[in-house]
């Protein structure tokens, strides 16, 4: 009787401040890292998902098994290198075969420095989150398959997490720089906008690229400003329009010196729109309050129901931090609602060209079913030109 075969030694390590232990096979870059735990529902979007800025200090469990099926493309970053701290998957990455790939997912994150762990009872792992909330962990990545558990346990342990954290100020842009570059479209790709736009000034507190090419495809002039900009620096380029953009970490942290920014261009009656961080930013700009999420919603299958339409919208989101609805002051409307679990999904303020929303219209889950609010962005801005 043949003698059965040896299991491969783990070659990475994820341990969790309650000490759970989850061991697999490591790929990309080799090394450790101690970030906050989430779960990721979509199944398409892997690569933007891990250079989307607001994953910064998450490691990313992806629930869907395909990870890398369609290798790698500079055309799907969402910022310049990938900001999410790593990732785990329930299978190894599968080999990329699409015709837009120009690498593969594992040579990627090597080059990036960014760590996975594959073999993980994924929905084991997403209960837990679940029900624990998103834990401290630690990710280790050591081809030799030693691990010192103990201490990467008190590593967990020791992280301070994201409450209090400004994580704005380490994702934004250095400087202003302008955007023109446009959607994507078959079967050219992107595109660009030419001419006198609608002048719009972003606020770059980790802003994904395509947002800024939703506002250019819908006729916007964008000048994208640095998450530390005051009032008196954005007012100085007199916008038609100003634009708060997604983000990581504690909006309370970082409304520090957003929110004053905010009221200012409140009180200019400038229009005004926020997706993700940026809707918290008005929130609290406005008088309402954020809170911690359990586990936060990170996903692109999330409904959302416009209240004042009663149309149910299929969103991408990824926050894990939600406004208080119970915080809005008089004259703020709540106008979208999460069907997970009733939190939070948009406001307007009555009688003024200013709204925001906690999803990612430029995501495309629906795939269009959020493309009105760019519309009604550069709608608001049109009526007040003058005639």
């Amino acid at each position: 009787m043949p003698a059965p075969a040896r299991q491969p030694r783990p070659t990475a390590c994820l341990a969790l401040a309650d000490g759970s232990v989850f061991y697999g096979m490591g790929f990309g870059a080799v090394g450790q890292t101690v970030a906050e735990l989430v779960f990721n529902t979509a199944m398409t979007g892997y690569q933007e998902i891990l250079t989307d800025p607001s994953y910064a200090s998450q490691i990313i469990t992806f629930t869907f098994p395909h990870i890398g099926n369609v290798g790698v493309t500079i055309e799907d970053d969402e910022s310049a290198d990938p900001v999410a701290a790593g990732l785990v998957v329930k299978w190894d990455p599968t080999q990329g075969s699409n015709w837009r790939a120009t690498g593969d997912l594992q040579s990627w994150l090597c080059a990036k420095g960014r760590i996975g762990i594959g073999g993980i009872d994924t929905r084991r792992l997403t209960r837990a989150i679940c029900r624990q909330g998103a834990p401290h962990a630690a990710l280790a990545h050591d081809p030799a398959g030693n691990f010192d558990v103990a201490a990467l346990v008190a590593k967990a342990r020791a992280w301070r997490g994201l409450v209090g954290l400004d994580l704005a100020r380490e994702v934004t842009c250095r400087q202003s720089y302008t955007w023109d570059q446009t959607r994507w479209a078959w079967p050219a790709g992107y595109g660009h906008r030419s001419g006198p736009g609608l002048r719009v000034v972003a606020i770059d507190y980790g802003a994904k690229r395509n947002i800024l090419r939703c506002l250019a495809s819908n006729g916007c002039e964008v000048t994208v400003l640095p998450a530390s900009a005051t009032a008196a620096e954005v007012l100085a380029l007199a916008p038609e329009g100003v634009f708060l953009s997604n983000g990581p970490g504690d909006p309370a942290a970082t409304g520090v010196y957003g929110v004053p920014m905010i009221q200012g261009v409140l009180a200019a009656d400038v229009p005004l729109f926020g997706i993700c961080l940026g809707h918290q930013m008005l929130a609290l700009a406005l008088g309402a309050q954020t809170i911690k999420m359990n586990h936060g919603h990170h996903g692109a299958n999330h409904p959302v129901k416009d209240l004042e339409t009663g149309k149910v919208e299929i969103t991408s989101m990824n926050h894990g931090f939600t406004v208080d609805s119970q915080t809005l002051p008089a004259g703020v409307v709540e106008t979208h609602v999460s069907l997970f679990d009733g939190s939070n999904c948009g406001l307007r303020v009555v009688g003024k060209p200013v709204f925001s929303v906690q999803y990612h219209p430029e995501a495309s889950p629906g795939p269009q079913d959020s493309a009105y609010l760019f519309e009604r962005f550069a709608s608001a801005m049109r009526a007040r030109r003058p005639a």
